[in-house]
Parts: C-alpha cells; structure tokens; sequence
C-alpha cells in the first residue's frame, strides 16, 4: 500500500496543531477564537496542568515546550529525521495527557483530541517509506 500521502497528511497536521498552539499563546489568533490569546494566560494553564511545579519553574517550562514544538514542527514539515522527531512529538502529547488528566481530569483529554494526536504521531513514526523529505535528498547525496 502507497503511504506517501498518510505520511505527508500525518506530519502536516501534527506540525499544524503544533504552530497553531505556538500562536495562539504568542496571541497571533483573534482573542474570539483563542484558547489562551497571549503569553500570560497560557502560563497560568501550564501551571493549572502542572501543580507540582513551583511557580518560579513555569515560565522557562512554557518557554523550552514552545521552543521544542516550534523545532518539531518545522524539522516535521521538512522531513529531517521523521520517524524521530514524531516519536518524540508522541512522547510530548502523552505528557500533555497525563498532566492534563492528572490536573483537569480526563475530559480535556478527550475533548481536545490530545490521545488522537498522540496516536497520529507514533503512527507516523511508524511509516518508513519517504516521501518529500530532507532524509530523502540528504541520503541521495551520500
């Protein structure tokens, strides 16, 4: 079976909800449809979901987790290193997971498809065959 298409649609929608989370906390989306509209709100979130960290801890926690989903996003949307950098994109939503159920409980969990999204990720660390990757024109040239 071809999965070049699944592939190519698996890591532009992770990477998309990535940068989409990414701007919303930098309040690039109008405040009418926003989850948290700028920086501040979205560290009280990270400190709602994560309790048992000191207050001190949150904002470079909420900087490195941008910082980290901005890098798997982009290195996603070029292809480098795939299977790796969705894997560990897996691994970041089902922290996400955890800490929301742990916090919220589950229901966010399920209402912001943060298990599906999960799932999407280790699916398509699971595809090896390439399609419009950097790996691809890198493995070429060797």
């Amino acid at each position: 079976m071809n999965q070049k298409p699944t592939k190519l649609f698996l890591r532009l929608a992770i990477s998309i909800n990535f940068l989409s989370a990414v701007g919303d906390r930098l309040g690039m989306w109008n405040q009418d449809i926003s989850i948290w509209g700028d920086w501040s709100s979205f560290l009280e979130y990270t400190q709602l979901i994560n309790p048992w960290f000191p207050n001190f801890i949150i904002a470079p926690i909420g900087i490195v987790i941008t910082i980290i989903e901005v890098i798997f996003s982009l290195a996603m949307i070029v292809g480098f290193k795939t299977e790796f950098f969705a894997r560990l994109s897996g691994c970041l939503l089902l922290i996400f997971a955890i800490s929301m159920g742990f916090s919220t409980g589950i229901k966010g969990v399920f209402d912001f498809s943060v298990l599906s999204a999960a799932a999407a990720a280790f699916a398509l660390s699971s595809i090896k065959e390439k399609y419009l990757e950097l790996d691809t024109k890198l493995n070429q040239r060797q």
